[in-house]
């Protein structure tokens, strides 16, 4: 089968690997659609995570997000030959506290799938194929797509628990930090609920999808009077909830000090480091943080009835579809920012 090696700075190669085989409670699913997510970063630097530094020319481990077709099981079980399924995020034990409660993404004992099902390659998204186990397929109901079923995972999946976290209604005002995929996705789910949305971002194109998504305002997070902006809209009081996405010190100071006292933050962008001062920024605003990292398994129904009511905005977050072989000018594509979820249909 395909699938992606990162040779270098800025440059990739599609290369062979034998398909995955179903061993136990692992499956083989054929992949239709892979939204791509942060892995454009390791296009562009270079490949700095851990996962590349095996001296491997082609590491299985880029993509971690797709929905695709059964074509093969070891035995009885979840899922059958034929099913169209959402492939989740990762590979876990399925038996500790998290897996069992449905927060398996918290998982401390993963297994190395390859190893249990003596296969060269099949955890990565960006191939042909994929190993996955059973529980960690959702089904995708009849008449909705391969593209807007992936949503479940990254492209929805962070802002939608984060609008369960925070029990987000039609009495609140969002503020969602970053107008990216994932804060994209924070604007539909909030506005799904019924909330009030305001963004904050820098990029035109992207602004134009969050207000056609239905944000009422983009504000420029830079601006020197971005706080009294927010204030403005929010009758003099802050945004009653705010995600933020992006994982800059910039977003997230706007955030804490934009969100009224009493409110709630969930906290999804990954990489970013912010000073917080325990008693003026926490304790005396009495604000909630919640760190948001997937949602929990139990919320499935809830998940794919909002994918499909939703479908039309779902159009409007997918911006561009590309063929595996040019994986290479998608990630161009995503180093400049002009899109919204980029989407490889291998």
């Amino acid at each position: 089968m395909k699938t992606v090696a990162i040779t270098g700075k800025q440059s990739c190669k599609i290369v062979k690997k034998q398909v995955p085989k179903a061993k136990d409670d692992y499956v083989v699913v054929k992949i239709h659609t892979a939204p791509l997510c942060t892995e454009y970063t390791d296009y562009r630097d270079g490949c700095t995570r851990a996962e590349f530094k095996r001296g491997d020319e082609s590491p299985d481990c880029l993509g971690h997000e797709a929905a695709g077709e059964v074509v093969e099981i070891a035995q009885p079980g979840k899922v059958k030959v034929g099913d169209r399924v959402v492939v989740m995020p990762g590979f876990w034990c399925g038996k500790c506290r998290f897996c069992l409660s449905g927060e398996y993404i918290h998982c401390q004992n993963p297994p190395n799938p390859l190893t249990h099902c003596g296969c060269e390659a099949g955890v990565a998204a960006y191939a042909e194929y994929c190993l996955k186990q059973d529980w960690l397929l959702l089904p995708i109901p009849d008449g909705m797509s391969y593209d807007h079923a992936s949503m479940a995972c990254c492209g929805l999946g962070p802002a939608f628990n984060s609008m369960q976290t925070m029990e987000v209604c039609g009495h609140d005002t969002v503020l969602v930090a970053g107008t990216g995929p994932v804060g994209l996705g924070a604007v539909i789910c909030a506005t799904y609920r019924g909330a009030r949305v305001i963004c904050l971002g820098r990029n035109p194109y992207r602004t134009k999808l969050a207000l056609k998504l239905g944000a009422e305002a983009v504000l420029d997070p830079q601006d020197k009077n971005i706080k009294q902006q927010i204030f403005d809209l929010t009758d003099g009081e802050g945004a009653s909830k705010s995600v933020e996405t992006t994982g800059y010190h910039l977003y997230m100071d706007v955030v804490m000090k934009s969100t009224r006292r009493m409110g709630q933050v969930a906290i999804v962008g990954e990489g970013g480091e912010y000073p917080l001062h325990i008693s003026d920024g926490l304790i005396r605003t009495g604000l909630q943080l919640h760190g948001i990292w997937h949602w929990n398994l139990a919320d499935a129904p809830d998940m794919m009835r909002m994918i499909g009511r939703v479908g039309g905005k779902l159009d409007t977050v997918i911006t561009h579809h590309f063929p595996l072989d040019q994986i290479e000018k998608a990630w161009q594509l995503q180093m400049t920012g002009q899109c919204g979820k980029v989407i490889i249909n291998p």
